[in-house]
């Protein structure tokens, strides 16, 4: 029983791949899992190996009665809004208070009483998932990703209508690479990426907290700007996040050359310790996001990890 398998990651895309050697699940938005359930013992492990067990204690309270001695499950965790969609800011709030009404969402079995399931096609992975799930309760929190074969662009199209942030795409006879392949291929509704938090600019309104958070990206090793992004905040959480900045503060500019960007002139910098999610409309030729809005820390992510996401051709 392996302690910890790497997940496998997905390539972004500029639209869905056509075909029936595709599967196509909805991506969720919310925390990557990977569960590690070994004869009733169980824990929750980020996609960089940090034990979340006690973060989500009914997600773990419903595995212990999981029909397998012994299994690694891949999923995502979310919490759910008012209209029954995943909500990446809901689920933040409802890790900070304690909130316990968090879904898992699993979509692979890379493990299962004792058989190493890494070179077996997604396929089979995913029936002999299924399988499993017909002893568990709909009411459970645990909840089989189910897919559908082909057609990827109209089930990507569909999950834009109902406000989903995008799909994944998967071939069916894949096995499980835990690295970033093209055999799974991610494609978005909206363009919505991880940003390292460099600093912030001083508040000019009537309203506490900081104005704009300073966005960056790592390129070839340094930290290189990207923008700013104001918007998508509440008071409470910019009170909270420039607290955090500013235990962590600095003199200098952590980015590699200094921004151009004039709105930055009284900016206070930060160690580039923390990772922040934001949706946007468009990289400029400058290589600057227009119009973010902030969607929430990322704290499953390291910041030297953070690059800037282009589709692949």
């Amino acid at each position: 029983m392996p302690e910890f398998i790497p997940p496998q990651l997905a390539t972004l895309a500029p639209e869905a791949p056509e075909g029936d050697e595709w599967l196509h699940e909805l991506k969720f938005d919310g925390y990557r899992l990977l569960c590690h359930l070994n004869k009733g013992a169980v824990r929750l492990w980020t996609r960089n190996r940090k034990d979340w067990t006690t973060k989500f204690s009914n997600i773990a309270r419903a595995l212990k009665d999981f029909p397998a001695a012994s299994a690694v499950l891949d999923g995502e965790v979310m919490a759910l809004d008012a209209k029954g969609r995943a909500s990446f800011q809901k689920l933040q709030q409802s890790i900070k208070t304690g909130d316990s009404g968090f879904v898992f969402q699993i979509f692979d079995l890379v493990y299962l009483n004792g058989y190493d399931l890494t070179a077996t096609p997604l396929i089979e992975r995913k029936l002999a998932l299924q399988s499993l799930f017909s002893s568990i309760s709909e009411r459970s929190p645990l909840q089989y990703s189910d897919h559908v074969e082909g057609n990827g662009d109209a089930f990507f199209k569909q999950a834009c209508e109902y406000g989903i942030e995008g799909i994944v795409s998967k071939l069916a006879n894949s096995k499980y690479e835990s690295t970033r392949t093209r055999s799974w291929i991610k494609v978005k509704c909206n363009q919505r990426q991880e940003f390292v938090i460099a600093g912030y600019t001083p508040s000019k309104k009537a309203f506490p907290g900081f104005g704009s958070l300073a966005l960056g990206v790592y390129e070839k090793g340094k930290l290189v700007y990207a923008g700013r992004v104001g918007t998508g905040f509440s008071i409470k959480q910019r009170l909270a996040l420039q607290k955090r900045l500013d235990l962590n503060s600095r003199a200098t500019t952590p980015f590699a050359v200094m921004p151009k960007d004039p709105g930055l002139r009284d900016a206070v910098w930060s160690e580039p310790k923390l990772v922040g999610e934001v949706e946007f409309t468009e990289w400029t030729a400058d290589g600057v996001i227009r119009h973010p809005s902030f969607k929430g820390m990322r704290e499953d992510k390291r910041p030297t990890e953070v690059r800037r996401e282009l589709p692949a051709e």
